[in-house]
């Protein structure tokens, strides 16, 4: 079974579901079919983001970030 990618605006449309509009994690991966894990790391990506910190070995979710990580993180 091949691995499944998702947009990074439907990561950023889930962290922001649990961070600005209270959803817990369960109704959050039912909602977009995604599992526990991978959204847990988009919460903390997100609000490492919004802290002005970088997340290193992902894409940035917030439109401030790739402008922080350089020409290399826009591919």
């Amino acid at each position: 079974m091949a691995r499944r990618s998702f947009s990074t605006a439907l990561k950023r449309e889930i962290a922001c579901l649990m961070l600005d509009q209270g959803y817990s994690e369960r109704p959050a991966c039912q909602a977009v079919g995604i599992g526990p894990a991978a959204v847990r790391r988009r919460v903390e990506q997100l609000r490492l983001e919004r802290g002005g910190k970088i997340a290193e070995r992902s894409k940035a979710l917030t439109p401030q970030q790739p402008r922080i990580q350089g020409p290399e993180a826009q591919d």
